[in-house]
């Protein structure tokens, strides 16, 4: 992937002087995988049983300093340059619908930090917090991402990315507060068919959408990246992630999707670069 092509955002702001950590160590994205299937099957909040190993060995989490990032780092020029494209796409897309794109924050961080959606472990993976609409990423993912499901590359890291603004996307069309209110009224949110899964492949869509519209302008992906893309979404599925932890799969617990929705999903979005193809909540067939 010519990824240099790409302009270079000014909203990335590197965190990682001070994140906070845990024990001095880290949980491996296997060790994570576990944490969540326990916490969705156990009916408990995966996040609050990371943020209790954090305290169980009595190192709190500390406040991230902030700093200009160094572009001279090749891997902080390459998230720049995925989210300033990230950032024209859909400035393009809402000025199409008559809207204005807000662009997020993307904070980089190490070992843990804090957001407007509480204290996270790097273990957790990248995520996105419509509290404070950023986007937090451990750069460390990426290696994870190679060692436990061989999947590296510059399209499938970008893949990742895109996906997380998939989200920000959401919270500017209401999705997020749909969401939240859905689990207020006590609408199904886990399972194969729930809200959350839903969320998420709608993401997955969003970050395809991404893909088509920066091969338009760019033209650099090169062999095999998008397949490089496809296997990250495949690795990521819920019931390839199930069935590694657990030895079996259970719907009933899924947050995510299937390998096979999140890669149909990420197709969709790019093979026509239409965002009002992304509506996974009135699909009938995920």
């Amino acid at each position: 992937m010519r990824w240099k092509k790409g302009r270079r955002s000014d909203n990335v702001v590197d965190a990682r002087g001070r994140s906070g950590g845990i024990g001095g160590g880290r949980l491996s994205l296997a060790g994570v995988v576990i944490v969540v299937v326990i916490g969705l099957l156990s009916g408990q909040d995966p996040m609050q049983i990371l943020g209790q190993l954090a305290n169980q060995t009595g190192q709190a989490p500390t406040q991230q300093s902030s700093a200009p990032a160094n572009a001279d780092d090749p891997q902080v020029a390459f998230v720049q340059s995925i989210l300033g494209d990230t950032e024209d796409t859909w400035r393009a897309l809402f000025q199409q619908s008559g809207e204005q794109y807000q662009d997020p924050k993307l904070v980089l961080f190490r070992g843990g930090v804090n957001s407007a959606c509480g204290f996270a472990s790097s273990a957790a993976g990248p995520f996105y917090c419509p509290g404070d609409r950023q986007v937090y990423l451990d750069l460390q993912f990426f290696d994870e991402m190679a060692k436990r499901f061989s999947v590296a590359g510059d399209f499938a890291q970008a893949y990742v990315i895109a996906h997380e603004v998939g989200h920000h996307v959401q919270t500017l069309l209401g999705v997020s507060q749909q969401m939240q209110s859905a689990r207020q009224r006590g609408a199904k949110m886990e399972g194969d068919n729930g809200l959350l899964v839903r969320q998420e492949l709608q993401a997955d869509c969003f970050a395809g959408v991404w893909a088509y519209h920066a091969q338009q302008r760019h033209e650099w992906l090169e062999e095999g990246d998008l397949e490089q893309a496809l296997k990250a979404a495949n690795a990521i599925g819920d019931d390839h992630l199930q069935k590694q932890s657990q030895g079996r799969v259970v719907p009933d617990a899924f947050t995510h999707g299937t390998s096979a929705q999140r890669v149909r999903w990420f197709r969709t979005g790019f093979e026509n670069g239409e965002p009002a193809r992304c509506d996974t909540f009135q699909a009938s067939r995920l």
